[in-house]
């Protein structure tokens, strides 16, 4: 009863702030017309709450968490059971974070966001062009260094 009162009330006030704007026109007649659309759509913002926060506490994943690990070549998701070499992309347009995703599902923190062959793939590239060492000038320049420390 008091939720219902305060939709009222708040719907009231804002049917107020809205008259009291200097840019607003509108006959009498039209006042009681806009008063209930308030109160219908500030009735309708506080409805779906209510059903998102009960529906939202129970997920079941479209597969187990041994299926969706079981290749190599890709990772199946738990949301919609379809195979992703990366699961980054899916999840945030699913508005998801990786950490967010292990929790709702209840996976360990160790669970894979990528498919193994595809990591290895693009280590082997990675090391092929190489990345991840220093370049050939800095190395005998600091050979030399240490070389003479040595003789010191």
């Amino acid at each position: 009863m008091s939720q219902s009162a305060n939709a009222v009330e708040l719907a009231t006030e804002l049917t107020i702030a809205w008259l009291r704007n200097s840019n607003t026109r509108t006959s009498a007649d039209d006042v009681p017309a806009f008063l209930q659309s308030m109160h219908a759509a500030l009735a309708k913002l506080e409805t779906p709450a209510v059903e998102e926060e009960a529906g939202s506490t129970d997920f079941t994943p479209a597969v187990s968490v041994r299926k969706s690990l079981a290749s190599r070549d890709h990772i199946i998701s738990l949301i919609d059971g379809k195979p992703y070499r990366t699961l980054r992309r899916h999840l945030n347009s699913n508005g998801l974070t990786p950490d967010e995703y292990r929790q709702r599902y209840g996976l360990k923190p160790d669970y894979p966001m990528v498919a193994p062959s595809y990591s290895e793939n693009r280590s082997a590239m990675a090391k092929t062009i190489g990345l991840g060492r220093k370049s050939k000038q800095a190395a005998p320049a600091s050979n030399a260094a240490e070389e003479g420390e040595a003789e010191v």
